[in-house]
């Protein structure tokens, strides 16, 4: 399962080339450039429940019905606490931004910050750094 959750993730690298070449329709081309950067993240958080488990096998400790709820709830509250955390620096770097209409200079260095300090957030609290970039920028 170690394996199968590294090679899950399918990156279309691909569709995405082709569809800039044929041209099609922009709000297309943004959904799946979306999809495949949120199934990235899906991944690794995966990765790490995976692995979690694979420990406790590896110390000789006995895996119950609990150890698997335990991992789903871990899965979906690292996902979920990304998400949490990148809406909270969304809105913070889009207050930030609404006020500088006389320095618009520092929006960029605002912007790169703010996103990642959301990385950087996520993974001190040990949730989903890339959900909690991707989602909000």
């Amino acid at each position: 399962m170690l394996f199968a959750s590294i090679i899950v993730a399918v990156d279309p690298v691909a569709v995405l080339a082709i569809f800039q070449e044929v041209g099609v329709n922009s709000v297309l081309y943004f959904l799946v450039f979306g999809e495949s950067l949120l199934n990235d993240a899906v991944t690794l958080v995966l990765y790490n429940t995976v692995e979690g488990i694979n420990c406790l096998l590896e110390e000789g400790r006995d895996t119950t019905a609990l150890t698997y709820v335990t991992a789903v709830f871990k899965f979906f509250a690292t996902s979920l606490g990304g998400v949490v955390i990148g809406i909270v620096y969304g809105t913070i770097t889009s207050l930030l931004t609404k006020y500088t209409l006389e320095t618009r200079v520092i929006e960029p260095l605002v912007l790169f910050s703010m996103a990642y300090m959301s990385y950087a957030s996520s993974e001190l609290f040990q949730f989903s750094g890339i959900v909690g970039f991707v989602l909000p920028y």
